[in-house]
C-alpha cells in the first residue's frame, strides 16, 4: 500500500522482493482494522457496521426467547459493543460525521432491542481515550510520555500544535483536549 498525499499522483516504479513484484493495494486489513491508502476510515466503519448488524440478529433472537434486559445488555456489551469499539481510539476521531451517525444507529437499534439506554460510541471513545492517555502519563518509559506535558500551573496539559485536521483529530491532540476539559489533572 502506498500512502501519498501529493497533488500529482505519480505511480512509483514497482518494488521487487526476491525477484517478484510487490502488489500495490488500496486497502489492507491489519489486526482487524481496515487501513486505506488515503487514510479514510469508510471501509473500516462499513465493515464494523456490517458485522455489528449480523450480531444484532442474535440479540433479537435472545429477546424473543424471553431473556431479561440485564442478560441482553451483557450480551450486547460482549458481542456487539466489542465489535463497534475495537481499536476505537485509532479511527473514531478521524471518522466523518456520516460514519459516526451510522455507528450510532447500530447502538440505537440495540437500545430498542434491549430496552435500556446504552453508551454512545462517542462516550466509549472519550472514556477509552482518557484511560489510555492517563496510562501513558503514568508510565515515564512510554515513548509518547513527553507529549503529555503539564503547563506550569499543573492544572492543564500543553496542547499539541497541528496544522492539518488529520493530525488534529488523531489520538494525541484529542486526548490532550479531553484531559484538559475534564478538570484538574
Amino acid at each position: 500500500m502506498i500512502v501519498d498525499f501529493r497533488r500529482g499522483r505519480h505511480l512509483p516504479s514497482p518494488l521487487y522482493i526476491g525477484g517478484t513484484a510487490v502488489e500495490v493495494v488500496s486497502s489492507f486489513r491489519y489486526l482487524g482494522v481496515h487501513i486505506s491508502d488515503d487514510l479514510t476510515w469508510s471501509k473500516n466503519t462499513s465493515c464494523l457496521i456490517r458485522k455489528a448488524h449480523q450480531r444484532l440478529y442474535f440479540l433479537r433472537r435472545l429477546r424473543r426467547a424471553g431473556l431479561g434486559s440485564s442478560v441482553l445488555t451483557s450480551f450486547y456489551r460482549c458481542v456487539v459493543e466489542s465489535v463497534l469499539s475495537s481499536c476505537i481510539i485509532v479511527w473514531h476521531g478521524s471518522c466523518s460525521a456520516a460514519e459516526k451517525k451510522a455507528l450510532q444507529r447500530v447502538v440505537k437499534a440495540a437500545q430498542r432491542t434491549v430496552g435500556r439506554s446504552l453508551p454512545t460510541t462517542m462516550d466509549i471513545y472519550t472514556s477509552r481515550c482518557r484511560k489510555r492517555a492517563s496510562c501513558i502519563m503514568k508510565d515515564p518509559t512510554h515513548t509518547a510520555h513527553e507529549l503529555f506535558v503539564p503547563l506550569p500551573s499543573g492544572r492543564r496539559l500543553r496542547s499539541i500544535k497541528s496544522r492539518t485536521t488529520r493530525l488534529r483529530n488523531s489520538f494525541f491532540p484529542e486526548a490532550v483536549r479531553l484531559l484538559n476539559s475534564g478538570g484538574p489533572l
